[in-house]
């Protein structure tokens, strides 16, 4: 895909987003903060104004028969695989259970989704140099998965709080990633490549004062401004479809987040939306 047509799907997803708030709205006015019932879609399959469709778990488990998919990075990530799992399995005791296992996690998490033969991993990963040796790792081995979604950017902005070092960080995983693609048939040519941008962060809400004081509006908007810089996405001839948690989250609000920074799951589960209908897209 070039990178016009990489960043007007990136767009899309964005109207998507905006679509699946006005639905929620509607469909339970009665919520103020419309962020803990199920996505209700104002049409069923396509949805208004919008290319992209509302997918259900038949959906999703078609696309991702037999995949392997690979989800790395820190919380927002992890945030991301949970909507996965449970778009797939729905919301159970089951899905309860993984929940937990999952935020236990520190090193990889792997499940095996038996209904539809799909393996998905996820890899703890906070900072962008654990992705940068993740794929290095990948590409060595040759073993490389079918879905590749990755995001970090919180802890390197809270424990290192340097942004030329974040887009040092960040160039690295571009080239490496770049490698992963080329032809070759020793390579997966059907691997897709996402990456999961950052939140808004509500300042006023965040639990330390280290994060108020380090985790600032400024210091967020030069942390995003080096994800433009250093052409990450595929919207600026990088190698990651940019799933914008960011915009998702300021439309949804912050009546969302409880801590400033973890939002609840309609901002994860549009994320997912947003993601498989990429794949729909590229397939």
């Amino acid at each position: 895909m070039h990178a016009s047509g990489a960043r007007f799907l990136e767009v899309k997803g964005l109207v998507l987003a905006s679509v699946m708030y006005t639905a929620i709205k509607e469909s339970n006015a009665h919520n103020k903060t419309g962020c803990d019932d199920p996505l209700k879609w104002i049409e069923p399959g396509s949805v208004r104004g919008c290319e992209f469709h509302g997918l259900q778990a038949s959906d999703a488990s078609y696309l991702l028969n037999g995949s392997w998919v690979v989800i790395a990075g820190d919380s927002q990530a992890r945030l991301v695989a949970i909507s996965l799992i449970a778009l797939i399995r729905g919301w159970t005791d089951a899905v309860g259970s993984i929940i937990i296992d999952l935020y236990k996690t520190r090193t990889v998490y792997s499940i095996t989704l038996k209904e539809i033969d799909m393996k998905l991993d996820f890899v703890w990963a906070p900072f962008v140099r654990n992705l940068t040796g993740l794929v290095m790792e990948m590409h060595a081995s040759r073993n490389l998965p079918d879905v590749l979604v990755m995001g970090a950017g919180l802890w390197d902005m809270l424990y290192r709080n340097y942004p030329p070092e974040y887009g040092e960080s960040l160039s690295d995983l571009r080239d490496n990633a770049l490698a992963l693609l080329p032809v070759s048939s020793k390579l997966n040519l059907s691997l897709h490549l996402f990456w999961v941008g950052m939140p808004t962060l509500i300042r006023e809400k965040l639990k330390t004062e280290e994060k108020r004081e380090k985790m600032n509006e400024a210091m967020c908007s030069s942390y995003e401004k080096e994800v433009t810089r250093t052409k990450l996405s595929r919207g600026f001839g990088g190698p990651f479809l940019k799933i914008e948690v960011g915009a998702l989250s300021r439309l949804f609000g912050t009546n969302c987040t409880a801590d400033g920074m973890h939002y609840d799951r309609v901002v994860y589960d549009a994320a997912v939306q947003i993601m498989l209908n990429g794949l729909i897209v590229e397939s």
